[in-house]
């Protein structure tokens, strides 16, 4: 696949990004170079080789998904002018 200025033009467009004319020149022969490199990948022999996550076999470390009130309760009050209890007190806007 090759991409041509009037391509690069009609992307530029559409991602609303403004480009003059010697910007989308060389955009083309980035975008043709990248394209080109893909092209290689894809000529790459991948059959029998399981997709990894990462480079390094690991276990995902797991927390226990348990509920709680985040133990914040008196540092959240803290920035109230009033409260009471363990709520914050406000004036009444509704007779």
């Amino acid at each position: 696949m090759s991409v041509d200025l009037a391509t690069v033009k009609r992307v530029a467009h559409l991602a609303r990004i403004a480009v003059s004319e010697e910007d989308a020149a060389r955009m083309e022969g980035e975008l043709n170079a990248i394209l080109g490199f893909v092209e290689q990948l894809s000529e790459v022999d991948v059959d029998g080789v399981e997709p990894m996550t990462s480079v390094t076999p690991m276990q995902m470390r797991k927390r226990t998904d348990t509920v709680t009130d985040g133990s914040k309760t008196a540092d959240i009050l803290a920035n109230a002018p009033e409260s009471a209890e363990t709520f914050f007190t406000v004036p009444k806007v509704v007779e």
